[in-house]
């Protein structure tokens, strides 16, 4: 079920993104993995666990042709409570246990700077140009930006992106964010990276 109303939301979409999809930014946190508590991190493997159904919505994305890149902050590195060498062993097991499950991660990129400190920790625009850099082809015009907090929805509103805002808690929740910033565009809040996925898809072939 959607929390706004799926034809306004999808003619909205079309208007700023005429041309198909083919490129999909995924925050980490609360998008792949389950999210830690307000102040925690996820500091080693054992620590981190997929979300139900992110697997299949990725293979679902990949099978589409669309590219998947993770685009993180991970500030607990700036603040000593996480090591980057940790959050680089996290990111290697989870791309390797998704490549098994069949899904595609197509890049990777991190932030590890506390607020203030450089142009790469979102809302700045500086992990997406990364990965524009790093994969030829890579249109921010043709993108998605999926994430679970406003942060999210700023970056993709700076480069010029579609934006999904994932909102689990339940229906209402997700009816009252939309307009919780004012001017801040989001294209679509669902409850998972399954129904993003679907709705993704789902504009993209229409």
């Amino acid at each position: 079920m959607w929390g706004m109303d799926e034809r306004a939301a999808e003619d909205g979409a079309r208007e700023s993104h005429p041309l198909r999809f083919r490129t999909v930014f995924l925050d980490r946190d609360g998008v792949i993995n389950r999210k830690p508590a307000a102040g925690e991190y996820v500091a080693d493997w054992a620590e981190f666990a997929l979300l139900p159904g992110v697997p299949q919505a990725i293979v679902r994305m990949n099978a589409a042709g669309l590219r998947v890149f993770v685009v993180t902050n991970q500030r607990g590195i700036a603040r000593g409570l996480v090591q980057e060498s940790a959050v680089r062993e996290i990111h290697r097991r989870m791309v390797e246990v998704l490549a098994a499950l069949g899904a595609r991660i197509d890049g990777v990129y991190v932030c590890p700077h506390d607020e203030g400190e450089c142009d790469c920790r979102k809302p700045a625009p500086g992990l997406f140009r990364q990965a524009q850099r790093d994969v030829p082809g890579v249109d921010f015009a043709e993108s998605v930006v999926v994430g679970d907090s406003w942060t999210d929805m700023e970056a993709g509103n700076a480069i010029g992106a579609a934006t999904i805002r994932i909102e689990p808690d339940s229906e209402a929740a997700r009816a009252t964010s939309e307009t919780a910033r004012v001017g801040l565009r989001v294209d679509a809040v669902v409850g998972s990276l399954a129904e993003a996925a679907e709705w993704i898809l789902r504009l993209r072939d229409a």
